[in-house]
């Protein structure tokens, strides 16, 4: 019986979720969503305590418990899990110029931190782990994106060697989430209030565009159909960064803002990409997904000097500079469908 089968057979409504990092942007909008779906409970685990009070005192519903801990710390993680059945994974280093500075932090948190999380949901007997996971996990120049890939090994790593624990662990990638915490919109908005030029690295440099509830309706594809090691990407459309802040101006009644190019920032791309040639030669088409799944060959190398493998990709990556690209009104349209940006621009 495969993942996908057991977990239908079992829906989010009456389940216990857990959620790490469960205090930032995209632990509070799923957390949001589990209760809409009525879920009997959920515990959201963090290391902020002030940010989790601030949670509790805006969702004000006594099926959310809050824990306190780290992911570097396995112990603390442990009660987290208790009872729990499936797992959302979402703590993380995020910044790619902090880790690039201090990447051996990002390695304690995105790499061992994960590896904890991984250990504790399956000792307690949790029935579906889903990581999160980044672009910048692909063809890594920066530290964050290096850790995030060893990340990402470490999940399919735990679905090879220990299938038979009973626990799927999948992973979703993603790219930019608009509005999120580290996201450019934000800082164009309070730059546009202030007066004062767009700030941009790169104006031809593009990215993937996508919303908190793109990413939401992600990882649920992923809990819903996941079989043990799979990866999930969500396909998404893309701008270049004079696009998006010219479209965000634009929004604020400005058509021909003043733009000052900085130059790119410590581990920043040109483009992101999501799946590499060598993935999509073994990914899935799942209309609005790709699913790649996991590579379960094992460690014995003598097969392969007689046989390896038979598929070699001559296709591209799936970049942000070859997916669809949104003008500036598209652009507009898009944002328009983020609640931040409808009531800014209400209030204008």
């Amino acid at each position: 019986m495969t993942a996908a089968a057991t977990n239908n057979q079992r829906p989010i409504a009456g389940s216990v979720v857990a959620i790490t990092g469960g205090t930032g942007s995209f632990g509070s909008t799923m957390a949001r969503s589990l209760l809409e779906r009525n879920v009997e409970r959920i515990h959201i685990f963090s290391r902020d305590e002030a940010k989790q009070d601030d949670m509790r005192r805006r969702l004000n519903d006594e099926r959310v418990r809050f824990f306190l801990g780290d992911v570097r710390d396995e112990s603390s993680i442990v009660p987290a899990m208790r009872g729990v059945d499936y797992v959302f994974h979402a703590a993380a280093l995020k910044q790619v110029p902090s880790c690039e500075f201090f990447p051996q932090q990002a390695v304690l948190t995105n790499v061992n931190g994960s590896h904890n999380v991984i250990r504790a949901a399956s000792n307690a007997g949790v029935r579906s782990l889903v990581c999160l996971s980044t672009d910048k996990a692909v063809y890594p120049v920066n530290a964050m994106g290096m850790s995030k890939a060893l990340m990402e090994k470490t999940a399919q790593a735990f679905a090879r060697n220990f299938s038979e624990s009973g626990m799927a662990v999948s992973v979703t990638r993603y790219g930019n989430v608009m509005y999120s915490r580290g996201s450019v919109i934000p800082l164009f908005v309070r730059q546009l209030q202030d007066g004062k030029p767009l700030t941009l690295t790169e104006p031809s440099m593009t990215r993937f565009l996508m919303s908190l509830g793109d990413s939401v309706d992600l990882v649920d594809h992923a809990f819903t159909n996941a079989a043990p090691g799979d990866l999930f990407i969500k396909k998404a459309p893309a701008s270049t960064v004079e696009t998006l802040a010219r479209a965000v101006a634009s929004l604020f009644g400005i058509d021909d803002p003043d733009i000052r190019v900085i130059g790119i920032r410590h581990g920043e791309k040109m483009h992101e990409t999501l799946l590499s040639r060598e993935e999509i030669v073994k990914a899935s088409d799942e209309g609005e997904y790709f699913r790649v799944p996991l590579d379960a060959r094992s460690l014995q190398y003598e097969l392969y000097f007689d046989e390896g493998e038979t598929a070699i990709s001559r296709s591209e990556d799936y970049t942000s500079a070859n997916t669809y690209q949104l003008n500036i009104e598209e652009t507009k349209e898009l944002l328009m469908r983020l609640p931040e940006v409808r009531q800014l621009v209400g209030e204008r």
